[in-house]
């Protein structure tokens, strides 16, 4: 099952809206056939290990990272195909919480004789689809807000220069989190400030993260870079059928998200996200939205890169929040991972309590 986990690690990029899923199977104590599922709309895991195994897969124990689907899907139930090629056990990582799976595919091999144990290495292979199961069972991405701060915490100078923070091997790292995406959340302000492109560079992936841009009023000029080639969403409160207009003109996409008060709705937001298929959500921001998803228990885990330089109490924080007055009112979080990355400090950390459910 470690080696299904690895091999499904290696559609990490490109599987979305898909889960990540990987497969091998086992005859007399000899691996005879192992795949993975590489890009939605191309074969199963299962299918992939099957095809790869040929005549031995008769009798062979699959070990697959997640249940195998018993419905018609852009591919046919990989259920059907265990059943036809005589495999004579299956052990799954985890149940699918897909509504269309959900214990169907354990029970069609059950009822046809098959031998099914469910749950080793689960944690493991939940936290590869961690995304995949906050779409399905919470209706909204697992947001991953990436920062990039001095010890002191502040992220750039009170004029608003920031390059660069952090060295090349943190901004390198930042193209996995990208990579891994399946869309980028930034704010009109950071686009204003630094013009990003927000796109996936130095990493070879099979496709390129959506990119979101939450622009409340329309501040943006359809010229700027993350704008251009038509892989991006303006998410507006705007009401203005004239500034709508214009930029539709420009070929931007638009979409009206407002509520009272002339703000996105952030709630709403997740809810259209998940809606596009959206897994994973890498916010790269500034303070204010950042502190705006973290007041509205949007965010999940946090990617913070910690530079050996201090900029001093003018410079900008990470998050714009409003005062706490008791310690009851601080937001927790849970490291789960520290570790230097060139001359920075990489620590991942998750909101304490939150999980993929």
């Amino acid at each position: 099952m470690a080696r299904a986990l690895r091999l499904a690690e290696a559609g990490l990029f490109g599987t979305s809206p898909n889960p990540r899923v990987g497969c091998v199977l086992v005859r007399e104590g000899r691996v005879v056939g192992e795949g993975y599922h590489r890009r939605a709309g191309e074969a199963h895991a299962e299918v992939a290990a099957l095809a790869a195994a040929g005549p031995a897969a008769r009798g062979a124990t699959v070990y697959v990272t997640l249940e195998p689907c018993a419905h018609h899907g852009r591919t046919p139930p990989c259920a059907d195909a265990l059943l036809s090629a005589g495999v004579a056990r299956v052990v799954v990582a985890m149940e699918d919480p897909n509504p269309l799976v959900a214990g169907r595919g354990i029970a069609r091999l059950r009822e046809a004789g098959i031998p099914v144990e469910v749950g080793l290495l689960e944690n493991e292979a939940r936290e590869l689809n961690i995304g995949f199961v906050s779409r399905i069972t919470r209706g909204r991405p697992w947001v991953r807000m990436k920062c990039a701060a001095s010890l002191d915490g502040r992220t750039a100078l009170a004029n608003g220069v920031s390059k660069w923070i952090t060295g090349p091997a943190a901004r390198h790292d930042v193209q996995y989190w990208r990579a891994r995406s399946c869309a980028i959340l930034t704010g009109a302000g950071t686009v204003l400030a630094d013009d990003p492109r927000l796109d996936v560079r130095e990493i070879d992936t099979p496709r390129q993260p959506r990119r979101i841009v939450l622009d409340s009023h329309l501040s943006l000029s359809p010229q700027a870079r993350i704008l251009q080639g038509g892989n991006t969403v303006v998410i507006t409160a705007a009401e203005d059928a004239a500034l709508l207009a214009t930029f539709r003109e420009q070929g931007v996409t638009v979409v009206e998200m407002g509520r009272k008060g002339g703000d996105v709705d952030l709630v709403r937001l997740m809810g259209w996200l998940a809606a596009q298929e959206v897994n994973e959500l890498l916010v790269e921001a500034g303070a204010t939205l950042n502190g705006a998803l973290l007041e509205a228990g949007m965010v999940d885990e946090l990617v913070l890169y910690l530079a050996p330089t201090v900029l001093g109490s003018p410079a900008r924080g990470l998050f714009k929040l409003p005062e706490f007055t008791c310690m009851e009112e601080r937001i927790d979080l849970v490291i789960r991972d520290v570790r230097a990355v060139g001359r920075d400090l990489r620590i991942i950390a998750r909101l304490s309590g939150r999980r993929e459910t």
